[in-house]
């Protein structure tokens, strides 16, 4: 059996690092995946997968990575199952990642703003 994906997305939002009760780090992030198609608008969508982070690699993450920042992703999926506050079972897909790579920073306005001249 095989249970590997790998992305490269934006994050969500910065991100906020925790402790579990015995001291592990862990980082629960969304990371956004343009789709190389549009839609019947004529516009491009994005998806958003949650994922998480453990340990160092988590650690890492919340230190030197912010909102915009664009991660490479190599992790395996997992499902979970919980019970709501009212009695309902929730079920989570998320990625549990195993390598993250910061492949690039949110672009600063001055550098979007700047039109490019090809002559």
């Amino acid at each position: 059996m095989i249970n590997q994906v790998m992305l490269v997305g934006r994050l969500t939002k910065d991100p906020e690092l925790r402790r579990t009760m015995d001291g592990k780090a862990v980082l629960n992030a969304t990371i956004a995946l343009n789709r190389n198609f549009r839609n019947s608008y004529g516009e491009f969508e994005a998806d958003f997968v949650q994922c998480t982070l453990w340990n160092r690699t988590a650690e890492n993450t919340a230190k030197y990575c912010s909102k915009g920042s664009v991660l490479g992703v190599v992790g395996r999926i997992q499902t979970r199952s919980y019970e709501n506050q009212e009695g309902k079972k929730v079920y989570v897909t998320e990625v549990v990642a195993e390598t993250v790579k910061f492949l690039g920073r949110k672009p600063t306005e001055d550098r979007e703003l700047q039109p490019v001249n090809n002559e």
